[in-house]
Parts: structure tokens; C-alpha cells; sequence
């Protein structure tokens, strides 16, 4: 365990979360901070722009054509997350839904940021990652929303599709970490997030909770406009495992730092399972805490694809 609990607290002290701040915010100027690296310059701050909801989108990123090629320039590439200089949130409020470690009695402390760098089209949150669901704030605001959840009895706060605005986030948590904030931060994504960004949060995130999609490229590219996905989010859960090693639960029962993965089972076992497993048991570790879930149904525009235009059969997820 560090010196102080919870992690991010001891940077604080000595002004280096601040620095780490400063760091990734002038990095929003020509944006590689998430696995899309569209090198956007988001510090623009253009009005977020809503996709055409009919289909997944164009891939911006630094192997958009299928035998490689290079990002478009910072003039003409807007942001592949539809997110300028402020990050945007959805809600925040104390989720008693998430698993138990976390969830605890007092709820963990959930922010949702809106927009997301994937693009699924099975998304069951698709009203926020795709439509654009939510109201920008500023760091003072995203601040105080960390400390009303505290407030609120919450275990810790949970940052929902945070891979976007990782500079907002450290941001914010030295405004928080200032008046007080003092519960562990969970970082809840999607998987699709850069290692060297991942750095700038060593020592500031408490347990990682990455959703592992699948590992095939192809499916990657169908269905989330990420065909390097499986790549990215491999280096992504090493480097998350290396910080903060194997899931510690505390004697109340709640998780105080480390890696649970989360890993949702698609029908027609296109999601990997198997090869995920594999992977977590020999490349990270065989005590890694996984949530596999059963509660995939065709959500937003999964009905149109075949091997995954219906639920999962009961003996696909006992399998």
C-alpha cells in the first residue's frame, strides 16, 4: 500500500498532481491521450457534434486504413470524443448496482462522463456515449460533485468513460484534494486507453476497472470503430496491473486498490472469453478479480447484426 490512503493524496502533498494536471491539459492542444490518438486540438473547444445514429462512424486514428496510414492534421481532425476543453458529465450520483466491492452500503460514487472513444454499436448507454447526453462543467463544478458524493456516505468515486478526459479528471481531483476529498478513485473504462496516459494517473488511481470487449480485430473494427482495440487494451491492463497489482478487499468487505476487469459474454462466444482469460491468467495475473456478465442483450443497433442480434443462451455464459 502507499504511504497515504488513498493513493493520490501524497502527490498532492508534494504538488505533483498539480504538475501532472498542468502536463496533460496543455496535451489537449494536439490530443493523443486516449487509444485514438486523432491529435485534435480540443483546447478549441468547438461545440460537441452529434454522430449520424445510423451508423458506427469513421475511425480516426494512427491506422485508420486497414494496411496502416497516419492521422489527419490538427486543423482538419475534430475530436474523435466530441469533447473540447471542458469535460461533459451525464449524472452523478451513488450507484448501488455495481459489484458488491465496490457498491458496499453507502453506494460507490459514480460520475458518467458523456461521449465515449469507442463506438459499440451495443451500447446500453448509447443515449450518452453517442448522443451526447449531458452538460458540460468546468473543474470547480467536477470537483464539487466528488465532494458531494463523499459527502453523500459513498465508498469511493467511480469515474464512468473517463479515458477522454483523463486531464479534466486530475484537474478537478487537485481542486477536490484540496477541500478535503479523501476516498479511493476507481477508474472505469472501456479498455481503449493509451499507456502513457495511464502513467500520469500511476499513483493517483486506486483500482482499475477496465470492460474487457474482445480480442479479435476484425469484430473490433465492426463493431467499435477500433480495430487496434485489442492491442491497445492488452498494453492498457498490463500497465493497470503493474500499478496497482491484484484487487485488495479491506476487512469491511470493499476494494481498496487494484485490477478487477470486467468482461460482458456476446453471443456465438464472439467475445473471446476464453483467449481473455488466457491472457489475464499469463500476462497479468491468475488471482485477477474478473466480473463476467450475462446481461448482454441487442441494445442500440445490435439488432442489425448478425451473431449478435440476440441475448446470450444460458449455456453460452455457463460455458
Amino acid at each position: 500500500m502507499p504511504g497515504s490512503f488513498p493513493a493520490y493524496l501524497e502527490l498532492f502533498r508534494s504538488g505533483e498532481l498539480e504538475q501532472r494536471a498542468q502536463h496533460a491539459l496543455a496535451q489537449l492542444a494536439d490530443c493523443a491521450m486516449c487509444g485514438r490518438q486523432c491529435h485534435a486540438n480540443r483546447l478549441a473547444d468547438a461545440a460537441p457534434e452529434t454522430p449520424d445514429p445510423q451508423t458506427p462512424g469513421e475511425w480516426a486514428g494512427p491506422h485508420a486504413a486497414e494496411g496502416g496510414g497516419s492521422p489527419k492534421s490538427a486543423k482538419q481532425q475534430r475530436p474523435f470524443c466530441r469533447t473540447g476543453r471542458w469535460a461533459v458529465v451525464s449524472s452523478f450520483f451513488p450507484h448501488h448496482g455495481e459489484e458488491p466491492c465496490l457498491r458496499g452500503w453507502g453506494g460507490s460514487g459514480t460520475i458518467f462522463f458523456t461521449h465515449c472513444n469507442l463506438r459499440c454499436i451495443f451500447c446500453q448507454n448509447w443515449d450518452i456515449s453517442w448522443q451526447g447526453e449531458g452538460q458540460p462543467v468546468q473543474a470547480t463544478e467536477l470537483a464539487d460533485m466528488m465532494l458531494a458524493l463523499q459527502q453523500a456516505g459513498c465508498h469511493n468515486i467511480n469515474f464512468v468513460t473517463p479515458s477522454h478526459v483523463t486531464p479534466q479528471i486530475l484537474e478537478a481531483l487537485v481542486l477536490a484534494a484540496a477541500k478535503g476529498l479523501r476516498l479511493p478513485l476507481v477508474y472505469n473504462t472501456g479498455g481503449y486507453d493509451r499507456v502513457e496516459t495511464l502513467r500520469l494517473l500511476d499513483g493517483v488511481i486506486d483500482i482499475y476497472m477496465p470492460d474487457v470487449k474482445f480480442l479479435d480485430s476484425k469484430l473490433a473494427r465492426r463493431w467499435a470503430a477500433a480495430p487496434d482495440y485489442p492491442e491497445v487494451v492488452r498494453a492498457a491492463v498490463r500497465e493497470m496491473h503493474r500499478q496497482v497489482g491484484d484487487l485488495q478487499i479491506d476487512e469491511r468487505g470493499l476494494a481498496v486498490r487494484g485490477l478487477l476487469v470486467r468482461h460482458l459474454v456476446l453471443p456465438n462466444n464472439l467475445s473471446g472469453t476464453k483467449e481473455l482469460m488466457e491472457f489475464i491468467s499469463q500476462e497479468t495475473s491468475p488471482h485477477t478479480y474478473v466480473n463476467i456478465m450475462a446481461q448482454y442483450r441487442p441494445a442500440y443497433q445490435a439488432s442489425r447484426y448478425p451473431g449478435i442480434n440476440r441475448p446470450i443462451a444460458r449455456e453460452e455464459y455457463r460455458a
